[in-house]
């Protein structure tokens, strides 16, 4: 019998370090290829033409935020994504996500957005603080978000943070169409401040930037025939994480790209 458990346990051993291992190549070569990108395909634009929003209720709102020829080459990307990772918890959440490492491969743009030097310096404005990009293996750092089968959404919560540092969410609208006011899908951001809800109704280009960690929000069930599909992007004020963090973070990580994420 104790033969037979340290055979198991030395099997067991052995597959977890053969996949940090493979993992550990997978994300030295996805690092290359990101600075490549960073250096060779920058995305900046002018943040000046957009009055700075208030932060007071740890959440703003910036209509029409890139300019519209840049805009349109990220949401080609975007479209362009032929397959994505189909998450569901009862009672909770329904949709569909790309992760970080998926996207470095297959959509550079929305990476060379995510690390722009323009784009930090606006949100550090918004927040009062100066942010950083999450690393490269928190697939949440930079992901795309669908809702496009009907009763897709995401229930009340808050987001937990995984970092010693205050930690920002950007959703960037990319697609949004449907059969409500406006042809806007139904789904719909609402966030919690103090006693109030609110209603962010998101069109196309629509740039959302709030503390997921200390605004409660959810987004309502999309209807068939819809489409809303947005592009997430974390900063933090220190990205350092305690060990404890990054395991609660990749275990976290599961309910949206499966138990890869522990490999992380």
């Amino acid at each position: 019998m104790m033969i037979a458990e340290l055979m198991i346990g030395s099997a067991l051993a052995g597959s977890w370090i053969y996949l940090q291992s493979q993992r550990t190549k997978l994300y030295i070569k996805l690092a290359c290829r990101m600075r490549e990108i960073v250096a060779t395909d920058p995305v900046e634009f002018d943040c000046s033409v957009h009055a700075v929003p208030s932060f007071s209720d740890r959440i703003a709102i910036v209509p029409n935020f890139l300019p519209q020829q840049g805009f349109a080459i990220l949401r080609a990307a975007i479209i362009r994504l032929l397959t994505y990772e189909r998450s569901f918890v009862p009672a909770h959440k329904k949709g569909g996500t790309v992760a970080y490492d998926m996207l470095i491969t297959a959509a550079p743009s929305l990476v060379a957005l995510y690390h722009s030097a323009t784009l930090r310096e606006f949100v550090s404005r918004v927040v009062g603080a100066r942010v950083h990009p999450t690393p490269l293996n928190d697939q949440s750092s930079l992901s795309v978000l669908f809702y496009d089968r009907p009763g897709d959404h995401i229930g009340w919560h808050f987001d937990h943070n995984f970092y010693r540092g205050r930690h920002f969410t950007l959703l960037l609208t990319m697609l949004n169409e449907g059969h409500s006011e406006g042809d806007l899908s139904n789904a719909v951001l609402i966030t919690r401040a103090g006693p109030s809800e609110i209603e962010v109704h998101t069109p196309a280009n629509t740039l959302v930037v709030f503390e997921r960690a200390r605004v409660c929000h959810k987004v309502t069930p999309i209807l068939a025939g819809e489409r809303r599909i947005m592009l997430s992007m974390t900063y933090c004020t220190d990205p350092r994480a305690h060990w404890w963090q990054g395991v609660c973070r990749r275990i976290k990580d599961t309910a949206f790209f499966g138990l890869r994420a522990l490999w992380t």
